[in-house]
């Protein structure tokens, strides 16, 4: 058995130099690609053939869960570790349900992440034990806070409005008609109880689904 293959997605191109530098130190796990973008990252999987993609959910353009989403739909054995530096529950467990096999929040000691790393290079489920105490209590309370009653294309729509994407723009992004786009608009503001655009980014900004 080789190293494990990695393929680093995010953004910010010192935080992926962090995490290379990070995953470099193990003797049985290899950085073989980067990529910048959930659209980059879809187009280098089928080139790179990485055992494990460590993918960033708060990206401009499509996002990591739509890109989670697609990458599955495509290889239903590609192992998606996402990272997040927010600690709300929505995000996890959309992004779960997506198709992604771990979560780890980026505030976690950076141990956890070679830890995460070989956890799901094995197939085995991992999530910060953080977020996992939260969601839960959640389940022992019963509460649910309002976000999570969107759908995933809602919750979508929702989290780019939130970042100030114009209709026009969040269409483009995820493939969607404007109507389609209007569409969900209306439902998320009906199920939030926000009236516009400024609304919503407060609601998401509580809810600490975006960073201010």
């Amino acid at each position: 058995m080789g190293p494990i293959k990695v393929m680093l997605v995010d953004d910010h191109a010192v935080v992926r130099m962090g995490f290379k530098l990070l995953l470099a130190a193990c003797e049985d796990i290899e950085v073989i690609g980067e990529a910048d973008s959930g659209e980059a990252a879809y187009q280098r999987y089928s080139e790179l053939k990485p055992d494990v993609i460590v993918m960033d959910l708060s990206m401009p353009g499509m996002g990591g869960i739509e890109a989670v989403r697609r990458l599955t739909a495509r290889d239903k054995g590609v192992r998606i570790l996402a990272l997040s530096a927010h600690e709300d529950t929505a995000h996890p467990k959309r992004v779960l349900k997506a198709g992604a096999t771990g979560y780890l929040s980026k505030r976690g000691a950076p141990e956890a992440l070679i830890d995460a790393v070989r956890t799901v290079a094995a197939g085995r489920m991992y999530l910060d034990s953080e977020i996992a105490q939260k969601l839960a209590m959640q389940d022992v309370t019963g509460t649910q806070n309002p976000v999570e009653a969107l759908s995933e294309r809602e919750f979508e729509v929702f989290i780019h409005l939130a970042r100030g994407q114009s209709v026009n723009q969040i269409a483009e992004t995820l493939h969607l008609s404007t109507s389609t786009v209007g569409t969900h608009l209306y439902n998320v503001k009906q199920k939030l109880g926000a009236s516009n655009q400024a609304e919503l980014t407060l609601i998401a900004l509580r809810n600490g689904l975006i960073e201010a």
